[in-house]
């Protein structure tokens, strides 16, 4: 039995989230269908990270143990079946006990907000034509690190044993026309970027004050942060491990 892990992109608007939920299509049954048809039998693939529906990502990893030799281009016939919205970028080999999900390192989001109409951004970033004041969210983005509990960052019935994330990015930047929010952490709590980047936004349109983002974070209450940004601006960028854990696959002509 060998473990592969592939390394997967994917348009989030393609897709009812990344997780299976049933026959619905989402980039887990995919992946799942693809190599079910390759190895024509039942195979099912083991996330690194979930992301809601529309949420885009440009690296995420899935584990999958197969028990036969892989003596042929798998990534070249993975891609050839798998839907449009979804390719497979790269394959590895690890060890038998390696996990996608629990030995990552760090996870990096992004979420980008445009301000001006564009058609070419519509389900790629949040269209938010409203006054903000970029000054204050850099300010919120620095008071993001200094807390290591999000509980009030995370959605009900997300069945998280513990709400303690440690945040090592935590800022805002221009790039052309988008401002964007980029977070790295070593984990991430569900609907947690996107509470982080609609609370921010309030602050920075003056609805609340700066000592009041801290007293969101504080209070440890879901109900008092803002959840309501779109997940089409959001995209998973970037998953890390430790060096040499992974080795990619060679196809042997």
């Amino acid at each position: 039995m060998q473990r592969y892990v592939l390394e997967v992109m994917y348009d989030g608007a393609k897709f009812h989230g990344s997780q299976v939920q049933g026959t619905q299509v989402t980039v887990q049954f995919a992946l799942n269908r693809a190599l079910t048809t390759i190895f024509r039998g039942p195979i099912a693939t083991y996330g690194a990270s979930r992301t809601d529906e529309g949420v885009h990502a440009l690296c995420n990893y899935y584990h999958v143990d197969i028990d036969v030799q892989v003596n042929f281009d798998l990534l070249y016939r993975m891609n050839a079946i798998l839907p449009q919205g979804v390719a497979v970028k790269r394959i590895y080999t690890a060890d038998h006990d390696f996990n996608v999900r629990f030995d990552a390192i760090s996870r990096q989001y992004r979420y980008r907000i445009y301000a001006h109409k564009d058609p070419f951004l519509h389900e790629r970033a949040l269209f938010f034509p409203l006054p903000i004041n970029e000054e204050v969210l850099h300010e919120t983005a620095a008071i993001i690190k200094e807390y290591t509990h999000f509980e009030s960052f995370c959605k009900r019935n997300a069945q998280s044993h513990t709400h303690t994330c440690t945040i090592m990015e935590s800022y805002w930047q221009r790039e052309g026309n988008e401002l964007q929010y980029i977070v790295r952490a070593n984990r991430f709590l569900r609907g947690m970027v996107r509470g982080l980047v609609g609370t921010q936004l309030q602050v920075a349109r003056g609805k609340m004050t700066v000592d009041g983002f801290r007293k969101v974070i504080e209070a440890n209450d879901c109900t008092k942060a803002f959840f309501d940004v779109s997940g089409n601006g959001l995209y998973l960028e970037e998953i890390t491990f430790k060096y040499g854990v992974l080795a990619p696959l060679v196809f042997k002509k």
